[in-house]
């Protein structure tokens, strides 16, 4: 299974089936907190939804198609960070990823994606990576500009969140481009 160290005690690991309800419970608890940018929460209602979700990341990493991973440090659960299903055919995927309520700022995102392209260009052997951002969403747009993604364009009403639709600021990254 993946776990890569970020700084001090804090680490990525591949999400597993006993990781459920402290994932359920940190998603629970900053419901509010992650409305303003997740589509998916009205979807996650109980710990068994949080379980499919992670039994569908360890199908994908069983399948060489990427993978779903916690952010910890010290032992608790403070977000997750993942490769999106790798297109082999193109050699590409996109970064994912979200920080509970009170865990921002504090550069574990940054770290995370760093060790995410690091495993999906050395690794995996990517060609390209992409993240996408809602255009309001500046943490996120910072954490690509911080990494060297190019941003390719803006996608109009790219997303349906709860009761508007949002752009995206779609970013770019070469395998040629990436340097640790």
């Amino acid at each position: 299974m993946f776990t890569c160290p970020l700084a001090g005690d804090a680490y990525l690991r591949i999400l597993e089936g006993h990781d459920a309800e402290a994932l359920f419970d940190l998603t629970d608890r900053s419901r509010a907190h992650l409305r303003r940018w997740m589509p998916w929460l009205d979807q996650t209602v109980s710990p068994e939804h949080t379980a499919a979700f992670i039994a569908a990341g360890l199908r994908q990493f069983a399948d060489g198609l990427g993978f779903q991973a916690g952010i910890w440090r010290g032992g608790t659960l403070l977000g997750v960070a993942g490769l999106h299903p790798i297109d082999w055919p193109n050699r590409q995927s996109s970064l994912g990823y979200w920080l509970g309520a009170g865990n921002e700022g504090q550069g574990l995102v940054t770290m995370a994606c760093r060790a995410l392209l690091d495993t999906a260009f050395a690794d995996y052997g990517l060609h390209r990576m992409e993240l996408r951002a809602a255009t309001g969403n500046t943490r996120s747009r910072a954490v690509a500009e911080r990494l060297s993604f190019t941003l390719e364009g803006v996608v109009r009403d790219a997303e349906w969140l709860y009761d508007r639709y949002v752009d995206h600021a779609v970013y770019g990254l070469l395998v040629r481009d990436w340097t640790r």
